[in-house]
């Protein structure tokens, strides 16, 4: 983090250092360049044509270095046909003037090469300087000649001045990135100083001392704190949960163990047979506990969704093949989505309609409707219901009230179970249009 802070912080300065580099070092140019045409105005005003059409000054420039040669300031009065009329500053040497003059404004630039010396003149002459030069174009009164007008002068004090800037520039933005460097490295040390309090809490959670993040965290991890705490309580919850279950498949196989191992011992002749009895308790006990424990694992899935009646229509298929005698009729809202697994809800729905067709007396009815943020889902049959005080037990591992139809005692168990998993209800009512019994689901609704 520290280093890609730091990064940023030279991109951007380098960045904003050249921006303000080229405003900064224009605007000195800028200023240089105003005292140019300055003086470029005053020359052209102090001009006047002589008796033989060439130009004079009737007064002198007041700057003296334009009366002292090799000076670094210069001006140049030159036209077509005309003899150069210099400074005295230039000396014996010359500006350099194109001869097509065809440039009425004033314009500026560079001139690597300072003049144009005379013929046999020694063009390495110590004496060359860079100069920043100003000429205008124009047309004096009572003259057919294009005249230029030339002022010079030496770039030395331009580019100390913008050297000076330049510096002044590097320093201070060099010392400024170090103080935002220093800043962010300390920004960073004091602001993942909480998370490393919420290191030390995880640590001494992993190694037994604690059983919570203990507090108080500061404001910005408090939540993440909270959070963690959650995480361990729904951790401790689940492994609660599958000690209890494995607690209670390990008593509900015990039973049928010591009937077998009983019956061993004493050698009953019908061994075989209590045998096949209790393997098949043991088989249910197993897939009961098996399909809480599956629906255990999906509820943690937000992205748990089912359609309820495409599962209605499978389940009813499935039972009229078991049960041919009976007829089930289905109704209600066709587009009602579940938070609960597809398999989840074809095992109680195929629970509770196969109960429904075994135990009544040969009408089911199942209703899907949608209701204060719940899928409800009504089981309706006409056989003789279950009395009001057994309701509550009937939802216990094994217990049955018709003992003369075959069954597990464990359908309205895992019903209940995988409802109350996904954060719904199962219970039982009397039905008002059929007589018999009438088992509300709920389960919420998946937006």
């Amino acid at each position: 983090m520290l280093l890609v802070a730091t990064a940023w912080i030279l991109l951007l300065l380098v960045g904003g250092g050249l921006a303000l580099d080229r405003v900064l070092t224009g605007a000195i140019t800028r200023n240089f360049d105003d005292q140019l045409d300055y003086l470029v105005s005053s020359l052209i005003v102090s001009a006047e044509l002589g008796s033989r059409g060439e130009v004079v000054l009737n007064r002198q420039l007041a700057d003296q270095r334009f009366l002292e040669p090799n000076s670094g300031a210069y001006w140049q009065i030159s036209g077509d046909g005309y003899e150069a009329f210099p400074s005295m500053s230039l000396w014996d040497r010359r500006l350099k003037a194109d001869k097509v003059y065809n440039d009425r404004n004033i314009h500026f630039y560079d001139s690597d090469e300072f003049v144009d010396k005379r013929p046999g003149a020694n063009r390495d002459d110590p004496g060359n300087q860079r100069l920043r030069i100003a000429e205008r174009d124009l047309t004096l009164p009572g003259s057919p000649v294009l005249w230029r007008f030339q002022v010079a002068e030496t770039r030395e004090t331009l580019d100390a001045q913008i050297a000076t800037v330049r510096r002044t520039l590097v320093r201070s933005f060099a010392l400024l990135g170090l103080g935002l460097v220093a800043m962010a490295a300390l920004q960073t040390w004091y602001g993942l100083r909480p998370l490393r309090k919420v290191r030390r809490e995880i640590a001494r959670l992993r190694a037994g001392h604690t059983k919570r993040v203990a507090g108080p965290l500061p404001a910005e991890v408090g939540p993440m704190g909270d959070e963690l705490n959650a995480l361990v309580e729904h951790n401790d919850r689940q492994a609660e949960e599958a000690r209890r279950h494995a607690g209670n498949l390990a008593h509900a196989l015990k039973t049928p163990l010591s009937v077998i191992m009983n019956a061993a011992a004493a050698g009953q002749a019908d061994l075989p047979d209590t045998v096949i009895r209790e393997a098949r308790t043991m088989r249910r006990q197993i897939d009961h506990h098996l399909a809480r424990a599956r629906a255990v694992g999906r509820r943690g899935s937000a992205h748990s969704r089912a359609e309820v009646w495409p599962s209605i229509e499978a389940v009813e298929r499935a039972v009229a093949r078991l049960y041919p005698n009976v007829r089930i009729d289905v109704d209600g809202v066709k587009d009602a989505v579940a938070h609960i697994e597809r398999q989840d809800l074809d095992e109680i729905l195929g629970n509770l309609v196969e109960n429904a067709a075994k135990y009544g007396g040969g009408s089911v009815f199942v209703t899907a409707r949608l209701e204060a943020g719940y899928v409800e889902i009504l089981v309706e049959d006409d056989g003789m219901g279950i009395p009001e005080a057994d309701r509550i037990r009937i939802f216990d591992r094994g217990v049955r009230l018709d003992t003369g139809k075959p069954g597990t005692g464990l359908g309205l168990a895992i019903v209940r179970d995988v409802a109350e998993i996904y954060g719904g209800t199962a219970s039982l009512e009397e039905s008002e249009d059929l007589g018999g019994l009438l088992v509300r689901l709920r389960l919420p609704a998946a937006g």
